[in-house]
């Protein structure tokens, strides 16, 4: 079978069945990071993410905007587990005929990012292409978390309201080059109304927000008037458009008013969205949509 007769969750699940594990993997594949037992007082976090050319970013895009995505990416999985994001390592594939001043710019646009982050770009690996293959970027990442404040997708409960942070849609504008990953609001999140779960959204909120429920074994009700569309986004874009790297997360309905009470003016916006209940024949059902890498 062909990967493009599959999908990509499938295909995750298939390679992920194979895998070993150790007393010191916490979480291992199917959240946004790892988490690895470091001390009594924290968890590792560990992430890898890749951006390819014609696939997240065009040939023609300014390089120095193609590296804060790779890197930002990165450090919004880090953020969607409650963590802060410590080192960075770069590996960049690229054809022979790319311009060294590509190259340059491509790392001010990491460093400006690592920096922005407080994060430290540690090292890495260069490699050509074949002729006619597609420049890509991939990152690896590592951060720290409290053992008492990381979040993960699988721990959402019933009765939980859901959240998204900021808004929704019209990636291909170019947001998806300069979003700012919500490290300052997650970690808002877990040190004063901890999150049952939570995720960033990078394939769309009608691929991961189902992801979110199977993995708590969950039904939800989503209010698709509440969504907060980005500005002359429709609602079918703010649920299938992706790479919006906002924040989902479910809380306990008794916090939700103080939540929203006490969400500081400076953070981005937060919008209520949704109810999570046990699986019944009323269960929604989002139509198949968001981002598929294999699809």
């Amino acid at each position: 079978m062909k990967l493009s007769q599959s999908n990509e969750d499938a295909i995750i699940e298939t390679i992920c069945s194979r895998l070993s594990s150790s007393d010191q993997v916490i979480v291992g594949p199917g959240d946004d990071c790892a988490v690895v037992r470091r001390n009594a007082q924290h968890h590792s976090l560990l992430k890898t993410d890749c951006v390819i050319e014609s696939v997240h970013f065009l040939p023609q895009e300014d390089p120095k905007r193609v590296g804060w995505k790779a890197a930002a990416r990165v450090i919004s999985d880090i953020a969607a587990m409650g963590g802060t994001p410590e080192h960075l390592l770069v590996t960049v594939m690229l054809r022979k005929d790319t311009n060294m001043l590509w190259l340059e710019s491509l790392y001010q646009g990491l460093e400006a990012c690592a920096s922005h982050f407080h994060t430290t770009i540690v090292g890495g690996e260069t490699s050509s292409l074949a002729p006619g293959s597609m420049n890509a970027i991939s990152i690896a990442g590592t951060g720290r978390v409290r053992t008492d404040q990381f979040v993960l997708r699988s721990t959402a409960q019933e009765g939980d309201q859901l959240f998204v942070t900021g808004e929704l849609g019209g990636s291909l504008s170019g947001h998806h080059l300069d979003f700012i990953p919500r490290l300052a609001e997650a970690q808002h999140l877990v040190q004063q109304h901890k999150p049952n779960a939570m995720m960033d959204l990078s394939d769309g909120l009608a691929k991961d927000l189902p992801r979110l429920c199977k993995l708590s074994q969950l039904g939800y009700t989503l209010d698709r008037a509440s969504l907060p569309c980005r500005a002359q986004c429709s609602v079918e874009e703010a649920l299938n458009d992706g790479e919006d790297y906002e924040l989902l997360f479910s809380i306990a309905a008794a916090d939700a008013d103080d939540l929203m009470k006490r969400w500081p003016k400076d953070l981005a916006p937060l919008t209520h969205i949704g109810t999570l209940h046990a699986i019944d024949a009323n269960t929604q059902q989002l139509p198949s949509g968001g981002w598929d890498h294999f699809a």
